[in-house]
């Protein structure tokens, strides 16, 4: 039996981070603190429902965190790993998998790719990451630092290095709840400039150069990975080099307020991007964000999916 029908209503997608209105954000945070609180709530939420992982990506976090999520809820999941779209069209691709399960969560290389699954499908797609934006780590970095600090609005968040997928969800999700997001990147690496306007208009946004300047009076500081899986030994070096200024050592949070946390989507590389000493610290809150990945992806399944009816 096909999970849609004709007389299905429209769908809500997570194609990128503003596809969820503020109200809906703060819902989906809401249930979130929720199923944390309470998982035995929500553990028939999915009962009878099927959910399509598409990988294309390795994974640990998103892999485990989305099919527990998607068991904790009562439902089960089908994992599909490799290159979407390749051996046939990727609408091809969805005609089947909505015909056979109720939502699609994909990780997948390029944003081109989740707007060509949710252009065509008649189930929720869900953007687990890409190139542009990662809407689902977000939605547990907000609930760490809400757990930290009991509100968003007010606080300061420093992400340090490159203005990549992460930087483009903080500056739209963190934003708009009324925390100042600070980026700061070498020269050439800021967020795409289209991404920094849409932000700007919804929440304050500072993007600089200069690191200390960026984790000043911060409540929380955030760095990412220099080096992405699919660049080349050169540019490898050439961006350790460039990035080298910007890593979130003990020296730098210190520039931050004394509370401040240290956050990191994971997987880290100390002694790159974050020395040993803060990832493994007491100001530490990477395993928070790394356990809130849970929470955060029921929370979404819970209103995206299993709130259809």
């Amino acid at each position: 039996m096909a999970a849609a029908s004709s007389a299905e209503p429209l769908i809500q997608h997570l194609t990128q981070d503003l596809d969820l209105s503020q109200e809906k954000l703060i819902r989906v945070l809401e249930l979130a603190a929720q199923a944390k609180r309470a998982p035995q709530r929500f553990s028939q939420s999915l009962a009878g429902r099927y959910i399509s992982l598409l990988f294309e990506k390795p994974s640990l976090r998103t892999r485990v965190t989305f099919e527990l999520a998607i068991k904790q809820l009562g439902g089960d999941a089908v994992t599909c790993v490799g290159p979407v779209g390749e051996r046939e069209p990727v609408k091809d691709v969805v005609r089947n998998l909505d015909r056979w399960t109720h939502a699609i969560v994909a990780r997948v290389f390029s944003q081109e790719t989740t707007k060509e699954l949710a252009k065509w499908s008649h189930v929720p797609v869900i953007n687990a990451l890409s190139d542009l934006y990662h809407p689902c780590q977000v939605l547990a970095d907000v609930q760490t630092i809400k757990e930290r600090f009991g509100r968003w609005d007010g606080l300061k968040l420093a992400f340090v290095g490159d203005g990549n997928n992460v930087a483009h969800s903080l500056m739209l999700t963190a934003g708009r709840l009324g925390v100042h997001v600070a980026v700061a990147t070498p020269k050439g690496y800021e967020p795409k400039p289209s991404v920094t306007a849409a932000a700007g208009r919804l929440g304050r946004i500072t993007i600089t150069n200069d690191p200390a300047q960026a984790v000043e009076g911060a409540h929380a500081v955030y760095t990412d990975v220099w080096v992405s899986m699919s660049d080349d030994e050169a540019t490898a070096t050439r961006r350790r080099a460039l990035l080298d200024p910007f890593r979130l050592d003990e020296a730098l949070l210190a520039g931050a307020r004394d509370d401040a946390i240290a956050l990191h989507c994971l997987p880290a590389h100390p002694g790159e991007e974050i020395s040993a000493e803060v990832l493994y610290g007491e100001r530490s809150a990477v395993w928070d964000q790394a356990e809130n990945r849970l929470h955060a992806q029921k929370a979404l399944l819970e209103f995206l999916v299993a709130a259809d009816g």
